[in-house]
């Protein structure tokens, strides 16, 4: 089969929630503005070297995660949907330094685009933030390769939402 979206349709979406101990508003500055988001985001002992933000519909993220041995990964995000402040929709890919998409560094028949929905939803004075995750316009290798990659995103996620306690609890 040929049809790309009836594949991403029949895979199962990677979802992970996380309850934070801070205002939805608070949390919300965090995912949506530059110098915030490059104090938390990304796996566990990586910094964020460079990052621009143009937060609109259409907009970009454009960052380069350093890990701790100095290996640089690049990222993407295309603003497609936002809410303010309860949802952020983004295509997400691999990049490099001038923007263009790229392959995964370490698996080559990941998906070049994901589409990620943020949700947050206050729950008293703390927000729970749950994140969708699924392959975009993916062929069938690439969405096998998504879905076989759902532990270590969990893995991946559970650092980025430790160092988004850490970032919220140091304000």
């Amino acid at each position: 089969m040929n049809d790309r979206s009836s594949q991403a349709a029949a895979s199962k979406p990677f979802t992970i929630s996380r309850t934070v101990n801070a205002p939805r508003e608070v949390v919300w500055k965090a995912y949506t503005e530059r110098e915030r988001l490059m104090q938390w985001f990304g796996p566990k002992g990586f910094v964020t070297s460079h990052a621009t933000l143009d937060l609109r519909q259409g907009g970009i993220y454009h960052y380069c995660l350093r890990s701790p041995d100095g290996h640089e990964m690049w990222g993407k995000w295309i603003f497609r949907e936002i809410v303010g402040p309860e949802k952020l929709v983004v295509l997400v890919a691999f990049s490099d330094a001038h923007g263009g998409i790229t392959r995964h560094p370490m698996s080559p028949t990941w998906p070049l685009q994901t589409l990620s929905t943020t949700t947050l939803a206050e729950q008293g004075d703390k927000t729970v933030i749950t994140v969708e995750w699924s392959a975009y316009d993916a062929t069938e290798e690439e969405q096998k390769a998504f879905d076989a990659g759902h532990e270590s995103m969990t893995m991946g996620f559970t650092g980025t939402f430790d160092q988004l306690d850490a970032y919220l609890a140091s304000l």
